[in-house]
């Protein structure tokens, strides 16, 4: 009898151990490969879900090293770059460069190359324009991927070499050199296909108004088709807005700034109705995971559960008592990793909200941002291209009481916090919170952008008692 009871019992271990290790391999082999994690990180940046998708990128690129799969891994940092360029140049310009030397490790798509090199170029021109820096390097890499496009446009088409043109003329844009950049614009438009069209006339208008040419700029912006894209639309009635407020044809200015007004609300909207639908589809998938597993849970206890009782009835009583009691933790350790996902449930339902507010609470700068430009005093400098531009006390007053109106008494308690700051001073941080450039300040003060340079570190250090050069004075104005 007893020899009976050791076989039983060794059989009921085995099938027990059989049964766990069937259990680890199916969770071990569940995890997603570089591809899947790239291909998530995607689907959550168009969601506007931005902490989540760079996550799952960092974590792509991890997973593709460790795969060598390098094509993903180079397409992952260079998504990474595109998300970080937006508030951290230097940043997207070392991801950008880590992934063409990924890509040399393994060349496999002469079209990549192109995009890798002109988006080398892209941040490099943002970077040297943020710190009045040289534009050699930008001009260097976007050179080398318009060569390139040019010399493969037989067999990729004439996309990327719009997409190479259009980048040539924003950096000569942003040099200052317009007529150079009119040119490479004029051609970007030449070889750009449909779906690129509205981007590089964009650029054209731009160039075009930038060289004096405002009735070729508006020609050009009323020639632009948006196809439905809202956020096109945007862009063409609020540019025709400035450029009637320079021609002073008041009439045309405010029917282009209602309807560029209506296409930002409507872009609120649609971005608030995009986000509620992705976090939608999110819960359900992740609602049917966790049903899935709890199923998958429940079928294995009682599996376990069988096999233990039919041992208890072939035994003595004293073996039934031990398999109640086993049976009895398996169900409190089930019940345990039940609560434990519920927690993880809530703590995703909390992080998606968040993120919800945050994107509405960007949403709402926006419109703040809209409100702003639209004050008589801040259109009057955003319309005049004169140097040393006279701003009464009067119009100060105003500006400050604007902002004060929309941003929470900012400037109130900024006086309040820092009773050292002159009157000077806290114009200097109204120009900036307006988000002009040093050159637009240098304009109105009539002094250099080295002179605007120096008294906003001055302003920085001595007053806000900021000591780190990688943070700036928009940043500490932000954050103060």
């Amino acid at each position: 009898m007893k020899r009976v009871i050791h076989i039983l019992l060794l059989l009921t271990v085995a099938s027990l151990c059989v049964a766990c290790y069937d259990g680890g391999e199916q969770t071990s082999g569940g995890g997603a490969t570089a591809r899947e994690q790239y291909e998530q990180a995607v689907e959550a940046l168009e969601a506007d879900s931005v902490q989540q998708g760079e996550t799952l990128l960092r974590e792509a690129i991890a997973q593709a090293e460790t795969e060598c799969d390098l094509h993903t891994r180079y397409l992952s940092e260079l998504r990474l770059a595109e998300s970080l360029a937006w508030g951290n140049t230097a940043a997207a310009l070392d991801l950008a460069k880590q992934a063409l030397a990924t890509y040399q490790r393994h060349p496999d798509s002469e079209r990549n190359h192109i995009i890798i090199l002109d988006n080398i170029g892209t941040y490099a021109s943002q970077q040297a324009f943020n710190e009045d820096g040289p534009f050699d390097e930008a001009l260097a890499y976007t050179r080398l991927a318009y060569e390139l496009a040019m010399a493969s446009s037989d067999s990729l088409g004439t996309e990327q070499v719009s997409q190479t043109l259009t980048s040539l003329a924003n950096i000569h844009w942003a040099m200052d050199d317009f007529a150079q950049a009119l040119i490479y614009a004029r051609e970007a438009v030449a070889y750009a296909p449909e779906e690129l069209l509205p981007g590089a006339q964009q650029v054209l208008a731009r160039c075009l108004v930038s060289c004096d040419s405002l009735e070729a700029a508006e020609a050009v912006y009323r020639q632009m088709q948006s196809g439905g894209d809202i956020r096109t639309n945007y862009i063409i009635q609020s540019n025709l807005a400035k450029l009637a407020l320079q021609r002073n044809d008041r009439q045309t200015a405010e029917e282009a700034i209602d309807s560029a007004f209506q296409n930002a609300e409507e872009l609120y909207y649609q971005a608030l109705r995009q986000k509620d639908a992705y976090y939608q589809t999110a819960m359900e998938q992740e609602r049917e995971t966790q049903r899935l597993h709890y199923e998958a849970v429940f079928y294995r206890h009682q599996l376990w559960g069988g096999m233990l009782l039919a041992v208890a009835c072939l035994v003595a009583a004293t073996f039934f008592v031990r398999s109640r009691l086993r049976q009895k933790a398996l169900l409190h350790e089930r019940e345990v990793q039940l609560h434990q996902q519920e927690l993880q449930l809530q703590k995703q339902e909390a992080a998606a909200q968040r993120e919800q507010l945050r994107q509405r609470d960007g949403t709402i700068e926006f419109l703040k941002s809209f409100i702003l430009e639209r004050s008589a005093v801040i259109q009057k400098l955003g319309a005049s291209n004169e140097r040393h531009i006279t701003i009464l006390q009067r119009d100060w007053t105003e500006i400050e009481r604007t902002l004060d109106a929309i941003d929470y008494d900012r400037f109130a308690r900024l006086r309040q916090r820092f009773p050292e700051l002159k009157e000077e001073d806290v114009q200097l941080c109204i120009l900036t919170r307006l988000r002009l450039t040093n050159r637009a300040i240098g304009n109105i003060y009539g002094v250099s952008i080295s002179a605007v340079q120096h008294r906003k570190l001055r302003i920085k250090k001595d007053i806000f008692g900021e000591n780190n050069p990688d943070i700036s004075f928009e940043q500490v104005l932000s954050d103060l």
